[in-house]
């Protein structure tokens, strides 16, 4: 293509949109400091703060805060007004509100620990090996359980259980539930607190995640009815369970059809296999979106080569769609799968034999 040929207008445009993704990118840093220093918390009352006034509310030092402001405002995390700069509350919500199930900040500390492992990543490209779940920096493992957290508390219990034919009322009178892949144990615990006459054994294959889970289980008052396991999905044992469950993990596996066949052998008769994976539809144009775009970063730098790591690799990715889940869950033995629920991160499954 000759010089004279290029469109000026979609070469500015272009030129733009890359001066924004590098400052997106530089700025991502930037809000795991205010993250883990607390600035945006200590803006959350939306009133105006200025640099020293910020810097002496969580002991920082002024000239650092001025350069992190300034960032932040030209970011549009931050507004500038004339009293200084503020945290809207809409803002706070997504920034500052442990509590909130619109937080976001936890993110920035999940991508910024994958980022962490660019290098050994940029390797793999080239000689097609994995990198484990387990060889990433440690704040990958508390920025996903916080990123999880929110969404779980507003979903889990009240939508995606209900969902579930016939399943919420069985776990009310006391059933025995398995959730593999669990991680910290967000849901595990988060289930066991709803239905305190049922039982709970989670399983990771992340020795350092089931600890956690298990001091974190110790916190919440219910290791009476929940104990965790350092087990991987095909070798869980303490079946026949009533309810499966396996949040955002089954696409991370390396043989997710071994691991539902094992789940089939571990499941009771009549038992439910409850599925949540991040939402996808079954086409990569449809699911060039700003969420699919977050999706498909994370798959690229941490599911996929988590998956090519394992045994068989299969690397379904995080944006497999509910139609190439099927497929592979009806391969494990489990002829009914049916979209019981759904958020704008998460597909629901329920599934059976």
């Amino acid at each position: 293509m000759a010089v004279t040929d290029i469109d000026e207008r979609k070469l500015e445009a272009f030129i733009g949109l890359v001066a924004t993704e590098i400052g997106a990118a530089a700025n991502a840093a930037l809000v795991s400091i205010g993250d883990e220093l607390g600035l945006f918390r200590a803006m959350a009352d939306g009133q105006a703060v200025s640099s020293a006034e910020l810097a002496a509310r969580t002991g920082t030092q002024e000239r650092y805060v001025r350069e992190w402001l300034a960032a932040q405002a030209a970011s549009g995390f931050l507004e500038l007004g004339e009293d200084g700069y503020v945290l809207p509350p809409e803002h706070a919500l997504v920034l500052a509100d442990e509590s909130s199930p619109f937080l976001m900040t936890p993110s920035f500390q999940a991508a910024n620990a994958a980022v962490a492992a660019r290098e050994r990543l940029a390797e793999r490209f080239v000689d097609g090996e994995g990198l484990g779940w387990h060889e990433h920096h440690h704040d990958l493992f508390e920025g996903t359980e916080r990123f999880f957290r929110p969404g779980y508390n507003a979903h889990l219990i009240a939508e995606w259980i209900p969902s579930l034919d016939g399943v919420e009322e069985r776990l009310r009178e006391g059933i025995r539930v398995a959730d593999i892949g669990c991680g910290h144990g967000v849901s595990t615990i988060l289930m066991a607190q709803a239905f305190p006459e049922s039982t709970f054994v989670g399983s990771d294959y992340h020795e350092g995640s089931i600890e956690a889970a298990r001091r974190a289980a110790e916190r919440a008052h219910v290791s009476d009815r929940v104990t965790f396991e350092v087990a991987g999905a095909k070798d869980f044992g303490g079946g026949p369970f009533d309810l499966v469950c396996v949040f955002d993990a089954l696409h991370d596996m390396g043989d997710p059809v071994g691991a539902a066949r094992h789940v089939g052998s571990q499941l009771a008769d009549g038992g439910t296999w409850l599925v949540v994976e991040p939402m996808a539809a079954d086409t990569v144009e449809e699911n060039l979106n700003p969420v699919g775009r977050v999706f498909y970063a994370g798959s690229t730098m941490l599911c996929t080569p988590a998956s090519l790591s394992q045994e068989v690799g299969l690397a379904l990715g995080a944006q497999a769609g509910q139609q190439r889940l099927t497929e592979v869950l009806n391969e494990g033995g489990f002829s009914h799968v049916r979209r019981s629920a759904e958020t704008p991160f998460n597909l629901v499954l329920e599934v059976r034999r």
